[in-house]
């Protein structure tokens, strides 16, 4: 009951996939400076 359903947009839903994808590859590419600290020195043994 009085329940809204709103319709969203094929293109919409693209789009918020596509950021989402771009953001991922992104944090690969650039780490957040936390996780960049936590990865293994190769130089450290």
């Amino acid at each position: 009951m009085g329940e809204v359903v709103r319709f969203v947009p094929k293109a919409e839903l693209e789009r918020a996939r596509l950021i989402r994808e771009a953001r991922d590859i992104y944090e690969h590419v650039f780490p957040p400076a936390d996780q960049a600290d936590k990865r293994p020195d190769p130089d450290d043994k």
